[in-house]
């Protein structure tokens, strides 16, 4: 896990394993060692690699796979993938079961489709409407009769 996460997230930020190795003041053969599973790093050089990466310690020592894909690189914090899903034959998905956990998502909770030129994103109705009331009060006159 960790091996292929150090792998994955040097070759993403195009690093070389020296260049590692000097941002975290190690040899570039222990930081090879790292990679080949020989050795880990221990707790604060693990932390100082999480750091260069932007990804959590967590994140940095656990493999996340993904159906059809594979394996993924650590995410940023507070970015996630929680899997894939299939659009039903009227459009319907189904909401990843983690995923709506860690929203408090339950059945006829309302849900604003959004999406720019990359994607597509779901966001809680009321979260979302209540960010316009704020929005649509800051910028609405005090009095609105003129």
């Amino acid at each position: 896990m960790l091996k292929d996460n150090l792998v994955m997230l040097r070759k993403l930020n195009g690093y070389s394993q020296e260049q590692i190795a000097e941002r975290i003041d190690i040899s570039r053969q222990a930081y090879a060692k790292w990679e080949s599973g020989a050795t880990i790093p221990d707790l604060e050089k693990a932390a100082r690699l999480a750091q260069v990466y932007g990804v959590t310690l967590d994140s940095l020592t656990r493999t996340e796979n993904v159906d059809g894909i594979g394996t993924l690189p650590p995410a940023p914090p507070g970015k996630n993938i929680w899997g894939s899903v299939a659009l039903g034959d009227r459009g319907q998905i189904v909401i990843p079961k983690p995923a709506r956990d860690k929203f408090a998502l339950k059945a006829g909770d309302r849900l604003i489709v959004a999406s720019d030129e990359n994607g597509i994103a779901l966001l809680p109705a009321e979260t979302f409407e209540s960010r316009i009331r704020e929005i649509m009060t800051m910028i609405s006159p005090a009095d609105s009769r003129g």
